[in-house]
């Protein structure tokens, strides 16, 4: 779940490794959520059905879930489900409904579980049956963008030397100019599921907080079909493009580790996206 752009972060949470392999379980749990509701998003199934499938996860892992009545206290109506599920134009945030998916349509999956009061957060964009080559190269311009910020993550660099990862990955794909929302950020993790430091999908090098180990963030850029302007609904939760062109949105949970990182969403640690990037995969 991408946060909104905070005021200025007061301290960033440090993690030891055993909370990090608590994440970890977390993240497996997150995972596997995103892989059943792909699954399971079919022409004709309703997004409320896709929610089940989640609960169900998070019930077969006796984990809680990150998003469910998220924003109680905080000045938000509380979130209903465990899932945002947001259809075609909507970026973020779409909250589970009788909404039927049609062939051609694109999901995009954001899912976080709590292991022992840990958290972990993951989104995932996916086609419905059958759609265009651009909003394929939508899809995976995006997931690429993710990655880049991902491998860019490593101990003495710096929060603007991700951001301007995702920016540069983001411009550059296939030579083609994407929308990059701004409004919307990845963010820190841990026991609390956003935390500083705020993560912008652009900016500048060598700027913002200091990486160090033990930190643990969620890399999780938006991308678009047309401009970064947004509007919310009337549900105060659900996010679309101002232009109604069509969304991606993609995000793991990386842990900062002694000597590399290690991807607590993807089921072998990001070992070989980080590899074909030169990153260094080191899990415990």
């Amino acid at each position: 779940m991408s946060r909104h752009r905070p005021k200025a972060p007061r301290g960033i949470q440090i993690k030891s490794l055993g909370q990090i392999e608590v994440m970890r379980k977390a993240g497996l749990v997150v995972s596997d959520g995103l892989e059943a509701m792909a699954a399971a998003a079919r022409p004709g199934v309703t997004t409320l059905e896709l929610d089940a499938v989640g609960r169900d996860v998070l019930a077969s892992h006796g984990a809680k879930s990150s998003f469910l009545r998220y924003g109680a206290g905080l000045g938000l109506p509380p979130y209903p489900a465990v899932v945002c599920l947001s259809v075609n134009e909507q970026i973020v945030h779409g909250i589970p409904g009788p909404r039927v998916l049609r062939d051609g349509d694109i999901l995009s999956i954001d899912f976080g579980a709590i292991i022992e009061g840990w958290h972990g957060d993951a989104a995932r964009t996916v086609v419905v049956g059958e759609a265009s080559p651009r909003v394929h190269e939508l899809i995976e311009a995006t997931r690429q963008a993710m990655w880049a910020g991902v491998a860019a993550v490593r101990v003495g660099a710096r929060i603007g030397d991700v951001s301007a990862a995702v920016e540069a990955s983001a411009m550059g794909h296939s030579g083609r100019k994407y929308g990059i929302i701004r409004e919307y950020t990845g963010h820190g993790i841990g026991s609390a599921m956003h935390q500083p430091p705020d993560v912008p999908n652009w900016g500048h090098p060598h700027r913002g907080p200091r990486i160090v180990e033990g930190m643990a963030l969620a890399i999780e850029p938006m991308l678009t079909l047309g401009t970064e302007r947004v509007v919310e609904a009337a549900d105060e939760w659900t996010v679309s493009t101002a232009d109604g062109s069509w969304a991606a949105h993609w995000e793991n949970t990386v842990a900062v580790m002694p000597e590399g990182l290690w991807v607590l969403t993807e089921p072998d640690g990001g070992e070989a996206e980080l590899t074909t990037r030169g990153a260094r995969y080191s899990p415990p």
